[in-house]
C-alpha cells in the first residue's frame, strides 16, 4: 500500500534534503577549493584566479611538502602521539567504564568517583596550573607531556560506562557462575559484545590527538618537537615558510598558498582514510551508550 504524503509533508522532504545538500557542499567545496589551489601554479593562485578546477596544473607544491624534513619531523610526531595517545585513552576509559557501570551496592562509594569526574569534566584548574604541573613533572619538550594530561577522557568514559551498562546482566551471571574473575568477564563479555562503542571511542580519541595543536604550542619549547597540526599552523597562520621551503629560489615557483593547500591536505589525508572504515560504527555506538543516565 503505498501512502499519500499531504503537501506539507512533501515540501518538508524537499527543503530537508536541500539544506543537506547544502550543507554537505559547504563542507565539500572547501576541500575541493585546497586540492585545485595546490594543483595551480603561482600566477593562477597569487592572482586569485583558482576556484575549483586547478589552473597551469603542477605538482611541484606537493614534491616540496615531501621532500621537506621538517614536515615529515612533524608527520611523524603526531603519529606516535596519535597511536600511544588513543591507546593510553581506550585502555584507561575501559579500566575506569567497567566498574563505574556496576550498580552502587557492588562498588562501594561508586557515586562519589561518578560525581568526581563530572566535576572534573565541568572544572578545570586553569591553563597556567596545568603548564606548572607538567613542567615540574619534567615532561616539557617529550612526547609524554602531549599524550598523560589527557589520559583519561572524561566524557567517552561516560559513553562507555553507558554502554556497558546496557549489556544485559545474565551473560555476567553465567560468567561468573562458571568460575570467571572481573578481569575475564571485561575481557570475555563485555569487550566483545561493546566493538560499535569501541571503534567510535578509538576514532574520536584518534582524530582528537590527530587535530591537536595548542598543547604542542605551549609544551614544546623547540619547533622540531612541534606535532603536525602545530608546525601546520606556523606555516599556515604566521606564514613561515621557512621550515619548507630552504631554497630562496624556491618562492619564485610557486605561491605560499598552493604550499600551504597543499600540507593542509596532506594533514587531513591520515583521517580521510580512516574515517569512512569505522563511520558505520558511530551511530549504533553513540544510541546504544547514550540510553542510560
Amino acid at each position: 500500500m503505498v501512502e499519500n504524503k499531504s503537501f506539507a509533508a512533501r515540501f518538508f522532504n524537499v527543503l530537508n534534503h536541500s539544506l543537506l545538500v547544502f550543507g554537505a557542499l559547504l563542507c565539500f567545496l572547501p576541500m575541493v577549493h585546497l586540492l585545485a589551489l595546490s594543483l595551480s601554479d603561482r600566477a593562477a593562485s597569487d592572482g586569485g584566479f583558482v576556484t575549483l578546477w586547478p589552473l597551469g596544473f603542477t605538482l611541484i607544491s606537493y614534491q616540496k611538502v615531501l621532500a621537506a624534513g621538517a614536515f615529515f619531523n612533524a608527520f611523524l610526531i603526531s603519529v606516535d602521539r596519535t597511536v600511544l595517545g588513543t591507546a593510553i585513552n581506550m585502555a584507561l576509559t575501559v579500566l575506569t567504564a567497567y566498574p563505574l557501570s556496576k550498580p552502587a551496592r557492588e562498588f562501594k562509594g561508586r557515586n562519589v568517583f561518578m560525581w568526581l569526574m563530572l566535576f572534573a569534566m565541568l572544572f578545570s584548574g586553569g591553563l597556567i596550573p596545568w603548564f606548572l604541573v607538567i613542567r615540574n613533572l619534567g615532561m616539557l619538550d617529550t612526547l609524554w607531556a602531549l599524550v598523560i594530561p589527557s589520559a583519561l577522557p572524561i566524557w567517552n568514559v561516560i559513553i562507555m560506562m553507558n554502554f556497558f551498562r546496557e549489556i544485559p546482566r545474565e551473560l555476567e551471571e553465567a560468567a561468573v557462575i562458571d568460575g570467571a574473575n572481573h578481569w575475564q568477564v571485561l575481557y570475555h563479555v563485555y569487550l566483545p559484545l561493546s566493538g560499535a562503542a569501541l571503534a567510535t571511542l578509538t576514532l574520536f580519541a584518534a582524530v582528537t590527538h590527530w587535530n591537536a595543536w595548542f598543547d604542542g604550542l605551549v609544551l614544546m619549547t623547540h619547533a622540531s618537537n612541534y606535532p603536525l597540526q602545530t608546525f601546520l599552523r606556523t606555516v599556515v597562520v604566521e606564514l613561515d615558510l621557512t621550515q619548507v621551503l630552504r631554497d630562496p629560489s624556491d618562492f619564485a615557483l610557486f605561491s605560499d598558498r598552493s604550499i600551504q593547500a597543499a600540507q593542509i591536505l596532506v594533514t587531513t589525508l591520515p583521517i580521510l582514510v580512516v574515517y569512512p572504515f569505522l563511520q558505520r560504527y558511530f551511530i549504533a555506538g553513540i544510541k546504544l551508550g547514550a540510553v542510560k543516565g
